[in-house]
């Protein structure tokens, strides 16, 4: 409610009455119905940030470490099968982001926590926050778990050595604290997100270079694998393993499905974009999430298809290790590394401006933009995120939990229930069309959410750790 006041106030002067000189109770639940009309500002500033630039802004907040594990997703579903899942999972996602702005356009307002409290009180604003922030530090803890084990390989590599030495810029745990500072600091504190659109667009570049270079290999690795350079194939691979299989219904087939739902998870970044948006409408806001979802959705399947046709059955779950068995000293999988790093150093800014917002919604509710609270939350989420990655050995499983419920619940089920609560039901009642979809979109993310929890409590008691592909 304070950001609707500040917007009153912000655009009166300027352009008038806002949308014709409707009363802030009258303006709440009319907004939906101007659709062309000039949108009020929903902040205490004035949107700057392209369209092009929100659209790399989402786009690098979809893109994560998952997808060096899509390869390995799709060796166990299939070409078709993986096409029609991730086909799917897609256009939930923009039914999803639909569902968000259709919500915050009712109310007028573009923060998830807010349109908690809008729909549930206290308790849903506490559980938007808490979900948002658990699951985008799990993000940025799996970002910098590449960085911690990637780039001493990296390192490794530019020396010419084949094995590690105790050298001091060998150590992961000193490089990530490096990086944190001299990285990825200055970037989180800058005081807009729309600022990262051009360290965005450079990330999802080197994505496309990594994308590159998977279709290129494709084309200059054998099948049987032969020997490159120092590294040896000990087993020949019959021919028969060299044949791609379009349908593949296994253990790990459904174990598949929800990792391809957690690669497409944006949900708590679209509300914040929308709100420093240049212009900003709906149909606008909505068409920026097709785009990226679209890009994301074409990077992710050609990656994946190129990589399976690499190496079959026998890609790993990281796709990088897997080029590692044929030449561990290739100079262009080595660029290949350094651009990942790139990637996913430059999309933890991205990541933890939700983080922030949450924090200060739950926090410092109405609060003004000040620069220290601004910098030390930043300070401190990076300092614990740190701690996190450097102390605990094996933390896969404790983002496995996270993540089989932090992703559904910001992708199918918060924002369902958003929809169902805060559209009037004078406008849609509980059993017209949208409302069931809605009600049908809740439900799969439950469905989504056991299924998870299933099959990591399968992993637990039979002893297996499989990669959750992460964000």
């Amino acid at each position: 409610m304070e950001l609707q006041k500040l917007s009153n106030g912000s655009h009166h002067d300027a352009d008038g009455p806002l949308e014709g000189g409707l009363l802030p109770e009258e303006e709440k639940f009319l907004q939906h119905k101007d659709e062309d009309l000039k949108r009020p500002q929903f902040t205490d500033f004035e949107g700057k940030t392209s369209f092009g630039m929100s659209v790399f802004n989402l786009s690098n907040a979809i893109m994560g470490s998952g997808i060096l594990g899509l390869s390995y997703a799709m060796s166990n579903t299939g070409i078709i099968l993986f096409l029609i899942l991730l086909t799917c999972i897609a256009c939930l996602s923009c039914y999803s982001i639909h569902l968000l702005l259709r919500s915050a356009g009712v109310v007028g307002i573009r923060a998830y926590e807010q349109l908690g409290l809008r729909a549930f009180g206290q308790t849903g604003k506490i559980l938007a926050g808490v979900t948002i922030t658990l699951h985008n530090i799990g993000a940025m803890s799996s970002y910098l778990f590449i960085v911690k084990y990637e780039l001493p390989l990296v390192i490794q590599t530019f020396l010419g050595h084949t094995s590690p030495s105790e050298n001091w810029y060998m150590n992961g745990n000193y490089l990530i604290i490096i990086v944190t500072t001299c990285i990825i600091l200055p970037l989180a504190l800058m005081k807009h997100l729309g600022y990262l659109g051009y360290t965005s667009g450079f990330s999802l570049s080197c994505m496309v270079f990594f994308l590159s270079a998977v279709i290129y290999k494709k084309f200059n690795i054998a099948c049987p694998l032969e020997a490159f350079g120092n590294s040896t194939v000990d087993t020949a691979i019959p021919e028969s393993t060299c044949t791609s299989k379009f349908f593949t219904i296994n253990q790990e087939t459904a174990y598949t499905i929800p990792i391809l739902a957690f690669a497409f998870v944006c949900h708590p970044e679209v509300l914040p974009i929308y709100t420093e948006l240049s212009n900003p409408t709906k149909r606008r806001m909505q068409n920026i999430g097709n785009v990226s979802i679209l890009g994301m959705f074409v990077m992710y399947f050609f990656t994946a298809v190129f990589g399976y046709l690499t190496f079959y059955e026998h890609t790993e779950a990281e796709l990088l290790h897997t080029y590692n068995e044929v030449d561990p000293l290739d100079t262009l999988i080595l660029c290949v590394r350094l651009a990942v790093l790139v990637a996913v150093t430059l999309t933890v800014p991205v990541v933890l401006f939700p983080i922030r917002r949450a924090l200060l919604q739950l926090l410092f509710p109405g609060k003004p933009f000040h620069w220290v609270r601004h910098i030390a939350i930043a300070v401190c989420l990076l300092f614990a995120v740190n701690l996190l990655v450097i102390f605990v050995p094996n933390i896969r499983d404790i983002f496995g939990i996270t993540g089989a419920t932090t992703a559904p619940t910001l992708i199918f089920i918060l924002p369902g229930l958003f929809y169902i609560r805060i559209v009037p039901k004078t406008q849609e009642p509980m059993n017209s069309r949208p409302k069931i979809q809605a009600a049908c979109f809740t439900s799969l993310g439950f469905i989504f959410m056991i299924m998870s929890l299933t099959f990591i409590g399968i992993d637990w008691t039979s002893g297996e750790k499989r990669n959750l592909g992460g964000h």
